[in-house]
């Protein structure tokens, strides 16, 4: 496992937003673990987060794109930061873009937030995690509206290896109805192969129990 996916798992637990436990999930489910992007509140982890999704967008997608794309509303902080990242790591210069929720009809019209998209741009979608695919169902129609514009692909933080509205997961499910690449900066099976049975901070946060506990659910909901 790369080292920045590495440190990534940590920064997700030290900055709570990666917490195990008994969760309900938006989707009734209920779940061993629970990520949470909302959680990252500082300047300091902003920044982190924005050079972690950087990278694993490098890593993904290089530099040949043109607009980062983050989805009213967690994914408006994330396109900012990660642009501001992209710059300082790559020298690249990208464009952020998010969408309101309502369109604006007065001063700065329309429902684009950053950026203008225009034909011809390529652009790299970016949100926290997915579940069901439902986001991006309203997001791609907005993005393709703008014009002849290529969607390269999707990055998440975290792969939740679960069934989305099928059998496969939600990245498959994004992958094979929109054609473009989804993608996340680690997996569940990288953050329980880093924490099981390993001492973090003083703690086993992942320990034979809990371990259980992700087995059962996984036996339920997940995907191979």
């Amino acid at each position: 496992m790369e080292q920045y996916k590495q440190e990534f798992i940590e920064f997700m637990v030290d900055c709570k937003v990666l917490k195990f436990g008994d969760f309900t999930l938006k989707s009734g489910r209920k779940s061993p673990f629970f990520m949470n992007a909302g959680s990252y509140v500082t300047g300091a982890q902003l920044k982190k987060l924005g050079e972690y999704y950087a990278k694993a967008i490098y890593e993904n997608f290089g530099i040949d794109f043109d607009v980062l794309f983050g989805p009213a509303y967690k994914g408006i902080p994330l396109s900012v930061a990660t642009t501001i990242a992209f710059h300082d790591l790559y020298g690249k210069e990208i464009k952020y873009c998010s969408n309101r929720k309502e369109e604006k009809d007065h001063g700065d019209t329309g429902i684009l937030l950053g950026s203008p998209i225009k034909s011809g741009d390529r652009v790299v979608i970016i949100e926290d995690v997915t579940t069901s695919g439902k986001s991006i169902e309203e997001t791609f129609p907005i993005i393709k509206a703008q014009g002849d514009v290529e969607i390269l692909g999707l990055m998440v933080s975290l792969n939740r290896m679960e069934k989305g509205k099928g059998d496969k997961s939600a990245l498959d499910e994004i992958h094979e109805k929109y054609g473009f690449k989804a993608s996340a900066i680690v997996s569940m099976e990288e953050v329980i192969e880093h924490l099981y049975n390993r001492e973090y901070d003083g703690t086993i946060i992942i320990d034979d129990t809990l371990k259980a506990a992700i087995d059962t659910y996984y036996e339920t909901y997940g995907v191979r």
